[in-house]
Order: C-alpha cells, then sequence, then structure tokens
C-alpha cells in the first residue's frame, strides 16, 4: 500500500464495536471528534452471556450520566466473592456510592453503549473487516476487506483478542497459551434442586472450579472443567454440556433449555506495547486473561475511559506533548496486575492439594478486614492509584461520588470534562475554562482545600496555590488560552 496524500476522512477510526470500542466512540464524541467504529459482524452474537459490571465500571458510567439506563436492564448482586470465588463479604463501608455488582447481558451492554455512541455523533459500520493499515507522518490509511480505503487521523485497535490491528502492527503478544477449558452457561435442570445442591456441595469440596446453582427462576448457572470440546471461536453445545456433566459429576442434571452457552480457556497475553505511532490498542486487543473474578469486560470499558479525553486532547490541538503516552504508562501496570491475580485465582481453583491447602488459607486470612478489602479493590478497579509524583494518597486514585453544593460530584463530569473543586473559593481555572470546569465552595466531604480531577476522575493535583494549580492544568490540559 502506498500513502495517499492526507485527506482524513475521519478524526479516529476504531475497529471493533464491543463495549471498549463503542465506550471509547462516545467519549472522543464528547469532544466533537469525528470518530468512525468499523465491526467485523454484521448480527449480535447469537449467545447471551450475562458479564458483571464491577464498582468501578459503574462510577464511570454514572460520571457520564449512563448508568440509570444500563442498570434498568441489569441485575444487582452483593459485592463480595470475587476474589477465586471465595465465599466471603464485602467488607463494610465500601468506598464508593455504587458498592454493588451489576449482572447484565453483554449483548444488552453492547447494545446501549453502541446507542450512546450514534446518539453523540459516531457514526457505526458493520459488516466491515479492517485487512490492512499504513501509517505516515500525517494519519493512517485503513483498508478494508472489499476494497475501500479510508484516512484517518489515529487508528484504534478495540478488536479482541485475536487482534487484526495488533497483527498488523507486528506488536508482540506474550503470555501463557491456554492450558485448561472451562463450558460456562445458564439452563434449566430436571431434577430437584436438593439433589443438585447435595451433589455439587460434594464435588466442591475437591474440586472448586465446577459449579451448578440457582441463576433466577427455574434457570441455574453451569461451569463445568472440560477438554476437548471442539473448535474455542464457537460456542458449545447442550450435548457438551451433558457428556461433561456427567464426566464430572455422574449426571447431566437433566439439563435443557439454555439461555446461553460459552466456553473459555486459560490463556493469559498482554501486548507489549498500546501505542505504534497513530495506532493504539485497548481492551481484548491489548490483553487477555482467564474471566475468573469477572474483570475482562471492566477492563476495557476502562482503557477507554483512560484513552479517550487523550487521544481528543491531541486531535483538539491542545494536548501537552507526553499526555498521550501516558495512556500506556497507566494502563499497562493495571493490566499486568490483572493479568496476575486471574494466574493466581486459577492456581487457586485448581483441584490438587496444595492450591485447596492455599485456598483454605487464604479464606483464614480473608476473614481479617484488612486482607479482603485488598482483595475487593483490586478486582473492582477502586485500588487503582495512577504514578503521578509524590502527594497525598489520593494524589492518582479516583475520586468516589459524593455531594457537593449542586447536586452530585458525578453529575458535574458528564461532558468528560476536567473539573477543579474549589473549597477557598481563591483559585481559577480561566484560561483553561475550555477545557476544565470549576466549583466553588466545592463541598464539606472533601478533605482538602482544592482539587483537580481529570476527565475520568482521577486526583491530578491536591493543593491551594494558584501557581501551582497551574503547573497542574498545563500538565494535563495544556497551554492556557486567553
Amino acid at each position: 500500500m502506498h500513502a495517499a496524500p492526507f485527506t482524513p476522512d475521519y478524526d479516529v477510526i476504531i475497529a471493533g464495536c464491543g463495549p471498549t470500542g463503542a465506550m471509547l466512540a462516545a467519549e472522543l464524541r464528547l469532544h466533537d471528534v469525528r470518530v468512525l467504529v468499523l465491526d467485523k459482524e454484521t448480527e449480535p452474537t447469537s449467545f447471551v452471556r450475562i458479564v458483571g459490571l464491577h464498582i468501578r465500571s459503574l462510577e464511570l458510567l454514572a460520571m457520564r450520566g449512563l448508568l440509570d439506563r444500563v442498570a434498568e436492564h441489569g441485575r444487582r448482586r452483593p459485592a463480595g466473592a470475587y476474589f477465586a470465588a471465595i465465599d466471603k463479604p464485602a467488607p463494610a463501608d465500601v468506598d464508593s456510592a455504587h458498592a454493588y455488582l451489576l449482572g447484565i447481558p453483554q449483548p444488552v451492554i453492547v447494545q446501549l453503549l453502541e446507542e450512546h455512541a450514534i446518539a453523540l455523533g459516531a457514526q457505526v459500520r458493520h459488516g466491515a473487516t479492517v485487512t490492512a493499515c499504513e501509517q505516515d507522518d500525517d494519519g493512517v490509511t485503513v483498508e478494508l476487506a472489499d476494497g475501500e480505503r479510508l484516512r484517518t487521523r489515529y487508528l484504534v485497535g478495540c478488536d479482541g483478542g485475536r487482534s487484526t490491528v495488533r497483527g498488523l502492527l507486528g506488536v508482540g503478544f506474550p503470555g501463557e497459551p491456554s492450558r485448561t477449558e472451562t463450558l460456562m452457561g445458564e439452563l434449566e435442570v430436571g431434577v430437584p434442586a436438593e439433589e443438585v445442591a447435595a451433589r455439587v456441595a460434594e464435588i466442591r469440596e475437591t474440586d472448586q472450579r465446577f459449579f451448578v446453582g440457582p441463576a433466577g427462576v427455574g434457570v441455574y448457572r453451569v461451569i463445568i472443567p472440560a477438554v476437548g470440546v471442539g473448535d474455542r471461536t464457537k460456542p458449545p453445545t447442550i450435548e457438551d454440556f451433558r457428556q461433561h456433566l456427567r464426566a464430572v459429576a455422574g449426571t447431566d442434571f437433566g439439563v435443557h433449555s439454555p439461555r446461553w452457552l460459552s466456553r473459555f480457556g486459560d490463556a493469559t497475553r498482554l501486548a507489549d506495547r498500546y501505542r505504534v505511532g497513530r495506532v493504539l490498542l485497548a481492551g481484548d486487543a491489548a490483553h487477555i486473561h482467564p474471566p475468573i473474578g469477572g474483570q475482562g469486560l471492566n477492563l476495557g470499558v476502562q482503557d477507554a475511559f483512560n484513552l479517550g479525553w487523550k487521544l481528543a486532547a491531541q486531535i483538539r490541538g491542545w494536548a501537552p506533548e507526553p499526555l498521550l503516552d501516558t495512556y500506556q504508562a497507566e494502563r499497562r501496570p493495571v493490566a499486568e496486575d490483572v493479568l496476575d491475580n486471574t494466574r493466581a485465582q486459577m492456581a487457586l481453583s485448581s483441584a490438587e492439594p496444595g492450591a485447596r491447602a492455599a485456598r483454605r488459607l487464604l479464606g483464614e486470612l480473608m476473614d481479617f478486614d484488612v486482607v479482603n478489602r485488598h482483595l475487593l479493590e483490586k478486582i473492582t478497579a477502586i485500588g487503582v492509584r495512577y504514578d503521578f509524583g509524590p502527594g497525598p494518597d489520593l494524589l492518582g486514585r479516583r475520586m468516589r461520588d459524593t455531594d457537593v453544593k449542586s447536586g452530585r460530584l458525578y453529575d458535574l463530569l458528564h461532558r468528560g470534562r476536567g473539573l477543579l473543586l474549589d473549597r477557598t473559593e481563591r483559585l481559577s481555572a480561566g484560561g483553561w475554562s475550555d477545557r476544565v470546569d470549576h466549583l466553588g465552595d466545592a463541598t464539606a466531604a472533601l478533605d482538602a482545600p482544592c482539587v483537580l480531577l481529570r476527565p475520568d476522575g482521577h486526583v491530578a493535583w491536591i493543593g491551594d496555590d494558584q501557581q501551582d494549580l497551574d503547573d497542574h492544568l498545563t500538565r494535563w490540559f495544556g497551554e492556557p488560552t486567553g
């Protein structure tokens, strides 16, 4: 391919319209970035897998005014029992106004986020597959399967674990291949509930990877370790479930009428780089891991939230020079931590005596509030702290939703702008008023004189000195105007 003269059709093209791609498109549109999302699928997925939105993802949805709409389609579940499914309740007083798990069908959350992006002005094209890309100093030429070529300033691969964009970039994806496989689905059973519960309790004394339990009226969640069930790119059949239930439990429980059926392996991989020039990676294109702990979709949505405002700033022309590179610097270590904790959870789920002993010991340790709290904050991502340099513990952490004089804090972040919370009423963000909002007399609950929030809700500065504030406004939001 030879690069054409730079006449961009779009500011950003996103490959993949899953939760990560759709959320990224919406975030870019908040800043009037011209976005096209390309998705190879022409129809929604044929199986309905239930996913869990963890606390941090619920907070992000609240920041954009989406949570109420999404929650209508989900089911709240108590926080807790996340880490390796060790049955411990959440610690008291979790530091969030949204301290629960929201179970929701994956096609529904994808549809809601796609509709949100379109409502903001994003273009979405289904049945369009990226086959090649070439970048130059000005932009990227993207070629589709039908031969069409499009020019864009940036390309972002949100196209899953088998990412075409990552392959075209030649970015390494080191890690461990899948060595075990698990079937997961929701089905009805044909035997009494007492019989199911008794057999499951017996098996789970030695194999924590096996589970059959109620998931609604007349429906059971079924999780079975399996081998040799065929093509991993396709959902399993109900006969696969019956076969492996009989192998593990000695009975298939008369399963029938599946709501959805899926499979997953334990492959664990992390991209060497998240950015190559004008092409970036996010979501499963950048990292894959087993779904134990339910972090995958959440991690991708959080990637999109981190990247969106930074890429928009680059395109709008006010981004400080290193801003876009902070996307990899901040998000790749978070993914490394998720990969490590899923490795640990998978090891703890083994039926081997050593793993079972370690699981019992960890269960005892989780009776200590500090341990239980640490693991919950890790899984739900509310414990993430980006390295912004020395300062109070709150620096680099996300700010929880709280009351402010005009309502709730997260309501002030709907537009995806920065926010100065000023209890002194002496400071100003005037030179950055096109990028940063200012709230005086912010909140009595704020344990600091003034706080500067980034558009993703992370604390970028704490203090009460105007010159120091100006320096940090310039660091995150570029040079002042006017």
